[in-house]
């Protein structure tokens, strides 16, 4: 490593650790500060000569994310200072106002549950130079209680096959926030002046709250996750949602903006609404068509036969190329109990129960839930993507469905078939027939 490449990792876990030692406890939101987030948000049009202060003199309501590159901005309401909608200028633009506060949440949050020991596997060290001290004899040993997981999706292959382990490609993980200074992320966390905290108003997205109640630990095990599978991916944290685990609309799509302002190949939404929103629906067009980024969305944990959003219209339209959804499966390839499922909506399934991941504070805890089978398939997204394509980006995503394992031979899933999308993920499979060699 060259001299300057040291003084900046150095810095940057220095940096971490102070962030870490300044967050390590929070309080909930205020009712005031509440008060003061749109109630309702909206996407307009910006066209040539547009300003936010032009866009509300139009509309009414107050701009929160100004776009002109995207030609979109979202405005929101309903927060106690803003002036009202102008409805005649809305309804002539076909722009629709839809709720706003916490209107999201991470699929898995309410899941945790086995062992809360302290980590011990996963640094970035152990896979420099491509080495495979992950794998001994069939056994993951980083992490060795998700080998099953892992072998189920043939990951120790996929490793072969992808050599390169992820190496240049940055995820975005639209999350909790991460445990910054956690062992498993050192060395693999984007740049600090790119990380973002939608919930905290600020540049530092550490989680917040207490181990095992509401959402405190879910983005930390996201991300945890893919690199598990990533290894030398690189992992750009964004917090949207908050200890509680539920999120703002306004804050999950300027996350996606923001992701692919900086330059994030790879989108991973482990969280979900059972409401559509246009809001969000722009930003994945947006992001996915304009930008050539994959997004990775979890089904939703109710046990229904109807995913959540932005996973459902993951399989609509143009972004359909570059977009997935993900449901859960268990160790015998059965829907896990609590996944949800549908036709022509869920087009992948993956492992999700008793995954094992980072936790904050240094600890290594399980989880199940569609947010824990999303990274999975992220993390294999960001395998191909390191290496050499040999098929165009549009295709990536339909190749990794086309190759999933079969999950209805011999009556298996009879219930739900023709319900969970194409298979089960094959990293294998996957691979070989979407990277050069």
């Amino acid at each position: 490593m060259k001299p300057s490449k040291m003084l900046q990792t150095a810095l940057g876990l220095c940096t971490a650790a102070l962030i870490v030692g300044c967050n390590q406890s929070s309080t909930a939101p205020t009712a005031q500060a509440e008060s003061k987030r749109p109630e309702y948000v909206m996407s307009v049009p910006v066209t040539a000569g547009d300003t936010p202060q032009t866009l509300e003199a139009r509309y009414g309501g107050r701009v929160v994310e100004f776009n002109a590159e995207a030609g979109v901005a979202i405005m929101g309401t309903g927060d106690g200072q803003t002036q009202a909608l102008n409805m005649q200028a809305l309804s002539l633009s076909g722009v629709r106002a839809e709720p706003n506060r916490k209107q999201f949440r991470g699929g898995g949050v309410a899941m945790m549950s086995g062992s809360r020991s302290m980590w011990a596997g996963g640094s970035r060290s152990m896979w420099a130079g491509g080495s495979r001290s992950m794998w001994a004899g069939g056994v993951y040993a980083s992490v060795a209680e998700n080998t099953v997981s892992f072998q189920q999706v043939k990951l120790e292959r996929a490793h072969a096959l992808a050599p390169n382990l992820g190496a240049g490609v940055k995820v975005a993980v639209i999350d909790t926030g991460l445990d910054l200074g956690h062992a498993a992320f050192a060395g693999s966390l984007a740049p600090v002046t790119e990380w973002k905290d939608y919930v905290g108003g600020d540049a530092v997205p550490q989680e917040e709250g207490t181990l095992g109640v509401g959402g405190y630990g879910h983005g930390t095990a996201v991300a945890s996750i893919v690199l598990q599978v990533a290894p030398l991916a690189t992992i750009l944290p964004i917090r949207v949602l908050d200890s509680d685990g539920a999120g703002d609309t306004d804050h999950v799509a300027s996350a996606i903006y923001y992701a692919a302002e900086q330059g994030a190949r790879v989108i991973n939404l482990s969280l979900g609404s059972v409401t559509r929103s246009d809001v969000i629906e722009q930003a994945v067009k947006y992001v996915t068509e304009k930008k050539n980024i994959l997004v990775v969305s979890s089904a939703g944990n109710e046990n229904t036969n109807a995913i959540t959003y932005p996973a459902a219209h993951a399989f609509d339209g143009a972004d359909g190329d570059r977009s997935l959804s993900v449901g859960s499966v268990n160790a015998r390839d059965l829907k896990s109990s609590f996944s949800n499922y549908q036709k022509d909506k869920l087009e992948l399934m993956a492992p999700g129960e008793n995954i094992f991941a980072a936790g904050p504070g240094g600890l290594l805890v399980s989880w199940s839930g569609t947010s824990m089978a999303a990274p999975i398939v992220t993390g294999g997204l960001a395998l191909a993507l390191g290496q050499t394509l040999s098929v165009g980006l549009k295709d990536v995503t339909k190749k990794m469905t086309e190759n999933g394992q079969d999950l209805y031979t011999g009556g298996l899933n009879s219930a739900y078939k023709d319900m969970l999308g194409k298979g089960r993920l094959n990293l294998e499979r996957f691979l070989t027939n979407a990277v050069k060699y």
